[in-house]
């Protein structure tokens, strides 16, 4: 139990901290934003944890191509916030994502990349 406490508080902790950079520089916020923190601390947990070293791999692996459809979103948001307002903007920015994703597991599929 203490350990699923240090690993929220460790995680809500850097995300605290990356908001916090955001609100002083939106260019360091978003370079910090944008490194695979999330993913390297799951990987470490994952380690830590004494996971398989071809789970470890499958989630560095499926990260990759899970992050490839929603670019598109980081395009679409700036433009449609001053359009749609905050919410509407994250609400489209969801069926953008999800949309991309659909496509792009049809897409991969046909290389062998089974996302689905």
């Amino acid at each position: 139990m203490v350990w699923i406490i240090t690993k929220y508080l460790i995680t809500a902790g850097l995300i605290v901290f990356i908001s916090e950079v955001a609100k002083r520089s939106d260019k360091l916020g978003g370079f910090i934003a944008a490194l695979p923190l999330m993913t390297l601390l799951t990987l470490i947990w994952l380690y830590v944890e004494n996971q398989s070293e071809e789970k470890i791999s499958n989630h560095a692996y499926y990260t990759f191509w899970y992050v490839i459809p929603t670019l598109p979103m980081f395009i679409a948001f700036p433009f449609l916030l001053s359009k749609l307002g905050f919410w509407l903007t994250m609400l489209a920015s969801v069926a953008i994502t999800v949309i991309c994703f659909g496509l792009f597991a049809l897409l991969v599929k046909q290389f062998g990349v089974e996302l689905l």
